[in-house]
């Protein structure tokens, strides 16, 4: 490979990461949309910023990872359920995971980034775009993927327990 052909294909993935893509498989909720002023004033800051600044949080910090009651995991900040916990298994990473979500929930973009010269898939809630996690192609059957999550871009509501409305 030569230098030219090697700074167009960095070029070209990285233009790939600014295109959104979509993993929905049926209609979401309508769109919720609200600055970043709006978001920051309704959320606690730890989950403001996992969810509106891309942040991460450490691993094995999340009481979630350890949650295997039946019930819905939702979307912190607009409360759309994005996961059923049927689909969560133990990955031993430390952070709540999932081989599947439910329908519609997640939309996801290609994120590439140039200091380690790789891609990866961010996935966010497909209403409000809160940034969730990451998805990576070692999950169990039948999906084989893995939706690494942020506990704190998640909320569980536990089976029995009404799910709160869609905040607006």
């Amino acid at each position: 490979m030569d230098r030219r052909q090697f700074v167009t294909g960095v070029a070209s993935l990285f233009a790939l990461s600014l295109l959104p893509g979509c993993i929905s498989r049926s209609k979401a909720e309508p769109k919720l949309v609200k600055s970043k002023a709006e978001w920051k004033a309704l959320l606690p800051y730890e989950n403001f910023h996992i969810l509106f600044e891309d942040g991460t949080e450490y691993p094995f910090s999340s009481p979630l990872d350890k949650e295997y009651r039946p019930g819905t995991y939702i979307c912190f900040a607009c409360h759309q359920p994005l996961f059923d916990s049927k689909t969560k298994y133990d990955s031993k990473t430390g952070w709540p995971s999932f081989y599947d979500f439910i329908p519609g929930a997640l939309g996801t973009k290609l994120e590439f980034n140039l200091l380690f010269l790789a891609a990866r898939t961010e996935y966010h809630c497909s209403r409000c775009g809160g940034h969730q996690g990451h998805v990576f192609p070692d999950g169990p059957a039948p999906t084989f993927q893995r939706y690494c999550n942020n506990g704190l871009g998640l909320r569980f509501i536990p089976t029995g327990n009404n799910l709160p409305e869609l905040r607006t």
